[in-house]
């Protein structure tokens, strides 16, 4: 199907940007990398009156270190996340979870800013973020604001960016020294997304217990979220004792998605099964 008509426009600054959103209220929409708004416009299900493309931007696509930090721009593609030596070096699951997502074209076009903005419930990124703990930084006209990933996916494909904003860059403190990770999914055949994905950070202390635990979870319910319950239970306990127990609680509390792909109870298994597997992988690599 072709998307129906709308005028195109390719703003050179942040500024810019801002500017064309305030103008085109509700028709306007942010063209990143394209991989989720032009296929929702080619089936009529988004009907953008005005796209502004913010593909020339180059502030957006860097990465760099600041301020104890490293930010990642928010037009930054997953295989710039995959291949940076500083994201490798610092932040070794988010390089793991960009290696992870679609295949090679989506890699090499698909942007980290477009792919948090969008929140598709079974994205990669998000259970990453929400367990590295990230800052998403959001531009509008009267200002900036930095929200925390806790409090940034708000439902399904609704995140804290509000109309007439742009997310702009999305901040890490570094991964300790001495911590295990892992982003392991069970991926859907046609479309590589995860139907569902964990991410999983593990510190242990000098007796081999569970200093610091954190627990990302995606696909499995509308949107992206930390599985508390889960680092509860394995906080303070052998990894080797304690793993099992506490990834039964990965499903608990959400209202897990159903569809032609999988029942809600078999998302909730996979939940519980590759939570388990992830702190496994990530406990062993803290180990290491």
């Amino acid at each position: 199907m072709f998307p129906a008509s709308f005028e195109y426009h390719r703003a050179a600054s942040v500024k810019e940007a801002l500017a064309m959103l305030q103008q085109f209220g509700e028709e306007g929409k942010i063209l990143a990398g394209g991989h989720s708004l032009i296929p929702l416009m080619k089936l009529r299900l988004a009907q953008p009156g005005h796209l502004v493309d913010i593909g020339g931007i180059r502030e957006l696509a860097s990465i760099r270190e600041e301020g104890g930090r490293v930010v990642i721009g928010g037009l930054v593609t997953h295989r710039a996340v995959e291949a940076s030596a500083v994201v490798q070096a610092k932040l070794a699951m988010l390089s793991e979870c960009a290696s992870l997502i679609g295949d090679v074209q989506v890699r090499n076009r698909g942007t980290i800013g477009g792919s948090l903005a969008h929140a598709d419930p079974a994205a990669d990124y998000p259970a990453a973020v929400l367990a590295l703990e990230a800052e998403i930084k959001i531009e509008a006209t009267a200002g900036s604001r930095a929200v925390k990933a806790d409090e940034f996916f708000l439902d399904l494909m609704t995140t804290a960016v509000m109309p007439g904003e742009l997310l702009t860059e999305v901040a890490f403190a570094p991964v300790p020294a001495g911590t295990g990770f892992s982003y392991l999914k069970h991926r859907q055949p046609a479309s590589g997304f995860a139907m569902v994905g964990v991410a999983a950070l593990v510190k242990l202390d000098k007796q081999g217990n569970c200093d610091r635990v954190r627990v990302g979870i995606t696909g499995l319910g509308p949107k992206a979220f930390r599985a508390k319950a889960v680092e509860g239970a394995l906080q303070g306990k052998a990894p080797a004792q304690a793993t099992g127990a506490a990834a039964a609680h990965a499903a608990e509390g959400i209202d897990a998605l159903s569809d032609l792909h999988a029942s809600a109870e078999f998302r909730a298994e996979l939940a519980r099964v590759y939570t388990r597997r992830a702190l496994e992988t990530a406990a062993a690599r803290a180990q290491a």
